[in-house]
């Protein structure tokens, strides 16, 4: 099962295929060993540590992959290393693990983005699902963050004009409306319009609203307060 088809690394290492990442957080050597045993025999790559600190210290390639997390640690508490993570801009899910069945951790660690919260023992099935849903979710947020990179570099391609027509076309003005506006002819906004597509590559005006949106620009109309 691959749950990141179609994925490569760019510059230095153009053509090769990456391989998504588990990361085991858990003091118990013998559960990280048990664990690692268990994913590597699916084909996942395992890094494991014995702390939260252990991992913040380490070099972690940029790959998809998650966090799988002792609830209970030495020191900083998987909870607490939760939001830490949230505040460096680590956004690898996170699969919470414990041996022992606590609801209210179990609901705070949801509510805080956890993707599952498992009770030892584990169950192998449950733990192999949890960690593919894990790095699909990491997957389709890299691809979004990526899809995001490249509208942004064709809004950045405009000229400040294109990008006044376009912000108008996206609100629902005609090209009548945006020429009495800008003060240009029909003509004109026509072809800066035509160059507004074509720099964005949107197929329709339909396609250039969702792109807009995923620009975070406004698409309405500027007669709405």
């Amino acid at each position: 099962m691959d749950p990141c088809p179609g994925r490569r690394l760019t510059g230095a290492n153009l053509g090769t295929w990456m391989k998504e990442i588990v990361y085991i957080i858990d003091d118990d050597a013998s559960v990280r060993e048990g664990l690692g045993d268990l994913l590597r025999s699916v084909g996942l790559e395992v890094l494991t540590f014995a702390s939260s600190q252990e991992f913040l210290d380490s070099k972690r390639p940029d790959v998809p992959g998650c966090i799988i997390l002792d609830v209970r640690l030495p020191g900083r508490s998987g909870l607490e290393f939760q939001s830490m993570l949230t505040s460096l801009g680590i956004e690898l899910p996170v699969i919470f693990i414990s041996a022992h069945s606590d609801i209210p951790i179990s609901v705070r660690a949801m509510k805080a983005g956890a993707i599952e919260f498992l009770t030892k023992p584990l169950r192998e099935q449950e733990l192999l699902d949890a960690a593919y849903a894990g790095i699909e979710r990491d997957c389709a947020r890299r691809q979004e963050v990526a899809l995001i990179a490249e509208l942004r570099s064709r809004y950045d391609s405009l000229t400040p004009r294109e990008r006044e027509i376009m912000n108008l076309v996206v609100a629902g003005s005609v090209n009548k409306q945006i020429a009495a506006q800008v003060g240009l002819s029909e003509v004109t906004v026509k072809v800066h319009r035509g160059h507004v597509m074509q720099k964005m590559q949107a197929r329709s005006l339909v396609d250039l609203v969702r792109m807009a949106d995923g620009l975070g620009l406004s698409t309405k109309p500027s007669w709405v307060r």
